[in-house]
């Protein structure tokens, strides 16, 4: 198994694209676009290298407050409700939301570097036969970065939320991208039910993604625990992996994401050695990080774990 430590390193300077300016103390000095942002981060366990009259310079500023928190912006005359960000190849908007999340993870740039990577590759290894669409489930799918990148190199996607405004919101971000005519079913559901019905639709896919919460709620209502709930649906996700045969070279990849569970990334890349049992291929696991722009500094920021054939 190999390991990777995937690193996010956005070209710095750009008013229209992200940069990670500073972290330390528990939050992180982060700017969107033209609008800067300071909100809370547990794993920026060291001390700020930045004086405190830039982060107090912020426009927005996250507070802690009861369960979730509030923003406090310091420009009362603009609307922070969204704006628009190139990031990536792509385009988001970002809203800034009483949980503090504001749409975008850009330590995920690296793994859909990967993933168009891999799509993009198979097609021109199957550009003979044009029939032969990759098709991807991405389950806990968000705003959509991970099926926006997969859409914009050349996938089928079905993306899965059990969020009803998380897929408006991707829905938004893909017309945003210029991406709203590719071929994207967008599904409300609990990905559990959803894999289920699959399995007895006897539906295949060529690529995994799956980005599951520590803790959350489907579209029903359903409680999602990662400590009781991941194995099963692990195990359900390689009944709809395509087999290798005479018309298919097997599946293409399987990528899983943590952040909070407090798991290892090794832990994740075990539960994808069965495909390299079946189908050989290379698994990389690692951390995903966010570098600061003035000084290198990495931020962890989650985990990952990662199968493909070739």
């Amino acid at each position: 198994m190999n390991a990777e430590m995937a690193k996010n390193d956005p070209k710095m300077g750009e008013k229209t694209g992200y940069e990670l300016i500073d972290s330390g103390d528990s939050e992180k000095l982060e700017r969107f676009g033209d609008v800067v942002l300071s909100r809370p981060d547990p794993q920026a366990l060291w001390p700020k290298r930045l004086p405190e009259s830039v982060w107090a310079d912020a426009d927005g500023i996250f507070f802690r407050k009861a369960k979730d928190g509030e923003w406090r912006f310091t420009n009362l005359n603009k609307d922070y409700k969204k704006w628009p960000i190139n990031f990536s190849g792509l385009k988001f908007w970002i809203k800034p939301t009483p949980f503090k999340h504001v749409g975008l993870f850009p330590e995920q740039a690296s793994n859909w570097d990967w993933l168009r990577a891999k799509i993009s590759a198979a097609k021109i290894a199957d550009s003979k036969n044009a029939a032969n669409d990759i098709e991807v489930l991405n389950l806990f799918g968000y705003t959509g970065g991970a099926t926006l990148a997969c859409a914009q190199a050349g996938a089928k996607v079905v993306h899965v939320d059990g969020s009803k405004s998380a897929i408006g919101w991707a829905r938004e971000n893909a017309e945003l991208s210029g991406l709203a005519d590719k071929p994207v079913r967008w599904i409300l559901d609990d990905a559990r039910a959803f894999v289920t019905r699959e399995i007895k639709r006897g539906r295949l896919y060529d690529g995994i993604i799956m980005d599951p919460p520590a803790f959350g709620h489907g579209a029903e209502k359903e409680v999602w625990k990662i400590e009781e709930d991941l194995l099963p649906l692990v195990a359900d996700c390689m009944k709809i992996l395509k087999s290798k045969t005479a018309e298919s070279a097997g599946p293409l990849f399987f990528l899983m994401n943590g952040y909070s569970a407090g798991y290892s990334s090794t832990a994740y890349g075990n539960n994808l050695a069965p495909l390299t049992e079946k189908f050989g291929g290379t698994i990389e696991t690692g951390e995903l990080t966010m570098k600061e722009s003035n000084n290198g500094r990495l931020l962890p920021a989650g985990i990952f774990a990662r199968w493909s054939r070739n």
